[in-house]
């Protein structure tokens, strides 16, 4: 299980003696494991990958909201690289592209880009595809030119 890799990943942090890695880890299995006891969650990988992305997501924002000569940058941009890495990789735009090929005319045809990324996302999660927003919507950009 993947919060089983995570809790390893603090160990051997806490062995290294790599205290940033370790307080990464350790918040991640924190928050992991108070999602999981939650009623109706499972703890499963998907629900674990889900609060990992959440984590990556708020230290982006804060490293986004700090002064470009803060020192607290460094250690924000390699918490993101620590957690990043037990996230499933995405597919890239052009992978995206290839993946609606099937459905490029109902993209085209829609009303607005909102529609479209609508119909895209809809396809790709009945094809069981994950894929970030941003990039589905740089893929439906492309397919609507």
């Amino acid at each position: 299980m993947l919060l089983d890799t995570i809790k390893a990943a603090m160990f051997a942090a806490m062995k290294s003696g790599d205290s940033l890695a370790k307080e990464a880890y350790r918040t991640a299995v924190g928050e992991v494991t108070t999602e999981a006891a939650r009623p109706g969650r499972t703890g499963s990988d998907d629900e674990t990958a889900a609060v990992v992305k959440k984590l990556v997501k708020s230290a982006e924002e804060t490293r986004g909201s700090l002064p470009e000569n803060d020192d607290r940058r460094a250690g924000l941009t390699r918490e993101i690289e620590l957690l990043t890495a037990f996230l499933p990789k995405g597919l890239s735009e052009a992978d995206l592209v290839a993946a609606l090929a099937s459905v490029h005319e109902a993209i085209k045809a829609a009303g607005n880009d909102g529609a479209a990324t609508g119909l895209a996302v809809k396809f790709l999660k009945a094809q069981g595809i994950v894929a970030d927003g941003k990039i589905v919507s740089a893929a439906v950009k492309a397919l609507r030119v």
